[in-house]
């Protein structure tokens, strides 16, 4: 028994030494590659995710949480990256959505170098381009496994790349202006071959500047084709309502911003004269309005079924022009005409409906002869004796107030119902210092841009009275404006006024000018390119897509 025995714990003992022997390099094994995992795993967390748990916690919870060292093979990395790309622009794209200044070409060259917007190009080399923005995107933690390779596979995501409409590319375009503008406040100066607005007669003589240059290089006018004339495409170029068939000559053989095309257009004319409507149309001493009323219905329902423009804005990106005292009256005949289009009229009167915001205020110019000739210029200064004067008919109800209290009553204020004979109206203008200007029927008066023609400061007569261009020009540098309720203390108003003030107003009138000024051809700033630049500034508030309009 006992020699069994002892050959039992000979054989235990044997085999517990061999187990032994066994267990130890094992046991040295499984440590080292515990340490090596771990430190594997901890590394690739911590590199990216510093959040998470440091290596020796990692270890010690790696049995529980059996997280495991993930190797990725170099191909499923970079399709990785890309589906990463393909997020992060998703996520862009939506950004761009609700940014009002985003816009499709996002590029960061000075205001002055604007161009039209572009969509993203989809080309050949199209990997490369991703690549690249990937590169720019996603920073440093990327670069290194993208310089791996030249050519990434493009997905049916970025095969589908979005194609923007003409409108989208319009609007962009617009976006960018509205940008450069808003900048050019508060930056340099922009030099100009012809002339650089300066001084006190503008309300940010770099804002507007920037301004006419985005319109001189974006804006395209389509004048609709349809009617004939003399109702559509012809106005009067020889009265007191010249300006209006001025304009649409003018409009009509333009090669600057007329476009043949309407889907180029930022804006859409419809050229009718109410002039002309009021001459051929309406029966005299009838009181009927109906017919010019049917007429202007008509000539909307033609284009409005023809084409899809005035229906996609609701008429907002549409305009009309009237010198013509029934131009507001006109606008009534449609309702969208009158509530969203742009209406530009000499008649600018908010107390019956003219919406500074909305409707451009239109300069009345009386071109007897069709042209400007021998009407611009005068003395200086020190060669006008005259304090004021006025000639004219009592039209309205302010010039029989004025005529009341001035007429033939102080040899200072020369106000006359009808001039002497012998004397030159344009003369006595030359010769004053002080133009007066009441409004006669309409608020407008032709006597404004005549004062400044003649190197007189006009004084404004009027009440509810928008002048023209004066989001751009402040009025009040370069004329007077009296309360009709302050005419009987005319002279005393004008007398106050220091000599030093009175020069400074009328050479900044001399300098407000061009703008008034009738050329032909157009040259750059004069009162045609005016009209147009306020027209461009209410087209600029105003947001177009193909599901209507938003402002």
């Amino acid at each position: 028994m006992a020699s069994g025995n002892d050959g039992l714990l000979s054989c235990s003992s044997s085999s517990s030494l061999k187990l032994l022997l066994f267990m130890i390099p094992l046991l040295v094994i499984s440590g080292c590659v515990s340490v090596l995992g771990s430190r594997n795993s901890g590394w690739g967390f911590i590199s990216r995710y510093p959040w998470l748990p440091s290596p020796a916690t990692a270890a010690a919870s790696a049995a529980m949480t059996r997280v495991k060292p993930v190797q990725v093979p170099p191909t499923k990395e970079k399709e990785r990256l890309l589906d990463l790309h393909a997020t992060v622009v998703g996520v862009h794209r939506r950004e761009e959505a609700v940014s009002e200044d985003s816009v499709l070409n996002r590029s960061s060259s000075p205001p002055l170098d604007v161009e039209v917007a572009q969509p993203p190009p989809v080309a050949a080399n199209a990997t490369e381009k991703v690549s690249l923005n990937i590169s720019k995107r996603a920073g440093p933690l990327f670069a290194a496994s993208l310089n791996e390779t030249h050519a990434l596979p493009v997905t049916s995501r970025q095969r589908r790349r979005r194609q923007y409409t003409t409108l989208e590319k319009l609007e962009a375009g617009l976006r960018r202006a509205r940008s450069a503008i808003r900048e050019a406040k508060t930056g340099n100066r922009t030099t100009d071959p012809d002339y650089i607005p300066n001084g006190p007669i503008y309300w940010n003589d770099k804002a507007f500047h920037r301004s006419y240059l985005e319109m001189e290089k974006q804006l395209n006018v389509f004048v609709y084709n349809e009617g004939e004339p003399p109702l559509f495409h012809n106005g009067p170029c020889k009265s007191i309502y010249s300006m209006e068939g001025n304009f649409i000559h003018r409009m009509e053989t333009d090669s600057h911003f007329r476009t043949k095309d309407p889907e180029k257009a930022h804006l859409f004319f419809l050229p009718f004269s109410v002039a002309m409507l009021v001459r051929f149309v309406y029966v005299r001493d009838s009181h009927d309005f109906g017919p010019i009323k049917q007429t202007v219905i008509d000539y909307v329902n033609v284009v409005s079924t023809k084409y899809p423009y005035w229906n996609r804005s609701l008429g907002a990106d549409h305009f009309m022009l009237a010198c013509h005292d029934w131009g507001p009256e006109t606008s009534f005949s449609v309702p969208y005409l009158h509530k969203n289009s742009i209406r530009v009229l000499c008649n600018a009167n908010t107390s019956e409906g003219f919406n500074p915001s909305k409707d451009v205020s239109f300069p009345e110019i009386n071109l007897l002869t069709g042209s400007t000739e021998g009407f611009i210029g005068g003395p200086s200064p020190s060669h006008r004796p005259q304090l004021a004067f006025f000639a004219g008919g009592l039209h309205g109800p302010i010039r029989p107030i004025l005529l009341e209290h001035w007429e033939n009553k102080d040899e200072d204020v020369k106000v006359h119902k009808y001039l002497p004979k012998g004397v030159s109206y344009y003369d006595m203008m030359r010769k004053s210092r002080y133009c007066l200007c009441p409004s006669g029927y309409e608020v407008a008066s032709p006597r404004v841009v005549e004062a400044l023609y003649t190197g007189c400061v006009p004084v404004l007569i009027s009440d509810h009275y928008v002048p023209p261009f004066s989001d751009v020009l402040n009025w009040k540098s370069f004329s007077v404006e009296v309360p009709v309720g302050e005419i009987p203390n005319l002279k005393r108003i004008l007398m106050n006024i220091s000599p030093r003030q009175y020069i400074k107003m009328q050479r900044r009138g001399v300098q407000a000018r061009r703008h008034f000024e009738v050329n032909s051809p157009p040259k750059r700033y004069d009162v045609f390119n005016m009209i147009l630049h306020s027209l461009w500034l209410r087209r600029l508030n105003v947001r177009v897509n193909h599901h209507g309009m938003g402002k």
